[in-house]
């Protein structure tokens, strides 16, 4: 059985309109896709916007960022596209906020529900995409930085002088100078 709403909520920490957006989309995109939650790799997401409505996909979808199969783009729009590596196919579902009623975004509640129990078709643009395979999630060696003394995943020093710096530490550096 998959995620319920009320899954999604107890993960979140509340119910709002972009939790349930979210849901709908990633339900409806899993369901396109003829895919299951994914325990490892199966599925990949790669996600437009860090709203709420991520948090109900990676509890419909099983994707997260821990296990390397949620991509983020930070492109600010309410779209996602899922693939599966099984059937190597996807698809991207946007929201189309056209659709809402007027006056509907104003009731925080009732705009929940009724994103919860309109047709998907109402609200969602789902397509077949065409996509490269991302790359299976690797693992990376942790290498302390020479200026913080932090372990940084390698592939994230950056050489100043001679030494491997993190990024925070880069910052620091160029804003002296």
């Amino acid at each position: 059985m998959g995620m319920t709403f009320d899954d999604v909520v107890r993960f979140h920490g509340h119910a709002c309109p972009g939790l349930a957006i979210g849901f709908r989309m990633a339900q409806e995109a899993m369901e396109a896709l003829g895919a299951t939650r994914s325990d490892d790799e199966e599925v990949v997401a790669i996600v437009e916007n860090n709203s709420c409505g991520v948090d109900a996909l990676q509890c419909v979808t099983g994707c997260t960022f821990g296990k390397g199969n949620l991509i983020f783009r930070d492109w600010g729009k309410m779209a996602y596209t899922l693939y599966s590596r099984r059937s190597r196919k996807g698809v991207r579902v946007t929201f189309n906020r056209n659709a809402v009623p007027e006056g509907m975004r104003e009731d925080r509640e009732r705009f929940t529900q009724w994103v919860l129990t309109v047709p998907a078709a109402t609200i969602l643009n789902i397509q077949q995409v065409s996509i490269d395979e991302p790359e299976p999630a690797r693992i990376h060696r942790s290498i302390p930085c020479d200026r913080c003394g932090e372990f940084v995943m390698e592939t994230r020093l950056q050489c100043v002088d001679g030494a491997h710096v993190c990024i925070p530490c880069v910052q620091t550096l160029t804003k002296n100078y």
